[in-house]
């Protein structure tokens, strides 16, 4: 069992998100989805790469559930699939208050030391002129 109670498996739908989401031009494309529908030739007005191109990026975000294509007459419209980014969003959840959880520690470890350092004690509790040897101020 991975970290966040997740199992890897075989047609790892959460896998194949975060490989669809590392490519910044299929990233893209996932937000201007989120403002409606679109076709690929609306799709690849912004990028400098053919409409075969932006149909492979679109085929790699389909494989991954975060995009489908309609039909409405001859268009063939693209839609925005939020369902993988909600498994993927409550994936990372977990390792979110992991990272909450030792941040509140280590505040509490430098709320704990600046705590004895106004005390004037070491941090091993002991005063910190404590253990000097008074001859070696002796030479200065």
């Amino acid at each position: 069992m991975k970290p966040g109670g997740y199992r890897m498996a075989d047609g790892d739908l959460l896998g194949a998100t975060f490989a669809a989401l590392a490519d910044p031009t299929r990233r893209a494309i996932l937000a201007r989805l989120a403002a409606g529908e679109a076709t690929v030739t609306e799709l690849a007005a912004p990028f400098a790469m053919s409409q075969p191109a932006i149909s492979k990026h679109l085929k790699v975000l389909e494989r991954a559930g975060l995009v489908s294509r309609g039909r409405s007459g001859q268009r063939r419209p693209c839609r925005l699939e939020a369902d993988p980014l909600r498994a993927a969003t409550a994936w990372l959840a977990g390792y979110r208050d992991y990272w909450a959880e030792s941040y509140q520690r280590l505040d509490a470890l430098l709320d704990e030391l600046q705590a004895a350092d106004r005390e004037g004690v070491g941090p091993d509790g002991t005063a910190r002129d404590a253990g000097r040897d008074e001859t070696s101020d002796a030479g200065r």
